[in-house]
């Protein structure tokens, strides 16, 4: 792919996810992602991704591979409370990044469509250590509870997961930056104006004590 067109690409994905994080995904408007994207012709998703959907799927994708690359399947089935840490933590670091804050707000509007209770992963999710690690847990949680029990169980708790970092996404992407920029050598510091001395109330004159009392009628 030449350059132009892989920058091209990377623009689109980053304002399509923008959008579908603010907007939502079935509010956002393909014009409105274009533009975010700078690029002048609607028809660019199109060229790139086939569609809007194909877009979105691309989005999803680039954010499960970047936390494929840190999850850990090498876990004990018996290991609840490990198999629930290996789940949470790649999840949760996606908080760090911009894009990353995006992925949690668009997948926070899928988490309904996981298809956890009845066994029917996203085909996104075939084959990675995400649906590996729900395996593990499924098993943890049969050991105790009935089958139909345990998978609400798990279906409700990712469920407050992706609902949590979504709401902790929206919080990070509104909160100012920490960072205070040095000011220039050439301007000063603000500084409060200089303190004006408190008015006084007009006082009378003294009274002349030499003045002679008036005289009686």
């Amino acid at each position: 792919m030449p350059r132009d067109a892989s920058a091209t690409r990377e623009r689109l994905l980053y304002a399509g996810a923008r959008r579908f994080a603010v907007d939502g995904i079935d509010a956002a408007r393909t014009r409105d992602i274009v533009a975010h994207a700078g690029q002048n012709n609607d028809s660019a998703i199109t060229y790139h991704f086939g569609s809007r959907t194909g877009l979105l799927e691309a989005i999803l994708r680039a954010g499960v591979h970047r936390m494929e690359t840190i999850r850990r399947t090498d876990l004990d089935p018996a290991d609840l409370p490990r198999i629930v840490a290996a789940i949470v933590e790649p999840t949760a670091a996606e908080l760090r990044t911009d894009h990353g804050r995006d992925f949690l707000r668009i997948t926070a509007q899928l988490a309904g469509r996981a298809g956890i209770r009845d066994h029917r992963l996203p085909e996104l999710l075939h084959g990675t250590g995400l649906a590996r690690q729900l395996q593990l847990l499924e098993t943890a949680c049969r050991a105790a509870l009935p089958e139909p029990l345990a998978l609400e169980r798990i279906s409700n708790v990712i469920g407050f997961l992706t609902t949590a970092l979504a709401d902790r996404a929206v919080r990070a992407t509104k909160a100012p930056s920490s960072r205070t920029t040095p000011s220039s050598p050439t301007s000063p510091p603000c500084s409060p104006p200089p303190c004006k001395p408190p008015s006084r109330p007009p006082q009378r004159p003294a009274p002349n004590q030499f003045a002679q009392a008036p005289r009686a009628p």
